[in-house]
């Protein structure tokens, strides 16, 4: 017994690293706050203006996002919704996926589940990762994800700000796209903690009728 737990205890971490792709030292902590309301207003404010013109967010509608955000609709239609696209409609993009590979090499992917897919942290990692490559097709190249086709399209937002209100907004980013990857986060949270305590309090009524029902078989 002694030895396969030694096994599994030397396993695990290697199956963990093979899962991961290893460790990449670019790789940082993001600073994510579902409860900002304001970081994630101005992560969908930086997402429809830099990102939505390749990137959909075909698993989330205006509507919801407007309620989840705290945004009145027609606020939310106004500086959010540059389409005739409803409240109720999906925030897609009309790039056709043909000539985004013509011009990218590969279409640009849906982002909406991009946080759960990559990680938070890589997610960060990676829109503060760019940096100068004259070798590259538009100039940039990434530390996270070295021969990206991606253009680097904050390199102008990037050179009017301070290293530290970059990385801000980018971390505003990175929160507005964990939430889209999972909208219900802080309700299953808040509802995991009640559903844990009312199962230990169940336990104890149910362990004791069942030492009740087995004790003549024991």
């Amino acid at each position: 017994m002694k030895k396969i737990l030694i096994a599994l205890v030397c396993v695990f971490p290697m199956l963990a690293v093979a899962a991961g792709g290893g460790h990449n030292p670019y790789v940082v902590d993001a600073p994510i706050n579902l409860k900002d309301k304001v970081s994630l207003q101005n992560g969908a404010k930086l997402f429809v203006n830099y990102c939505m013109g390749c990137h959909g967010l075909k698993y989330m509608r205006y509507e919801r996002l407007a309620e989840d955000l705290g945004i009145p609709v027609e606020l939310a239609q106004q500086y959010l919704n540059f389409t005739t696209d409803k409240p109720g409609d999906t925030m897609d993009n009309a790039m056709v996926e043909a000539d985004a590979k013509k011009w990218f090499g590969a279409a640009p992917p849906d982002l909406t589940l991009e946080a759960r897919l990559r990680s938070s942290d890589w997610l960060y990692s990676y829109l503060i990762g760019f940096y100068k490559d004259d070798t590259r097709p538009y100039g940039y190249n990434n530390h996270v994800f070295p021969s990206v086709g991606m253009p680097h399209v904050m390199a102008d937002m990037e050179a009017s700000m301070s290293k530290e209100e970059f990385q801000r907004s980018m971390a505003d980013l990175t929160n507005f796209l964990t939430y889209t990857a999972e909208p219900v986060r802080l309700e299953r949270e808040r509802l995991g903690v009640w559903v844990l305590l009312f199962l230990f309090i169940l336990f104890w009524p149910a362990y004791f009728m069942k030492k009740e029902y087995w004790k003549d078989v024991h």
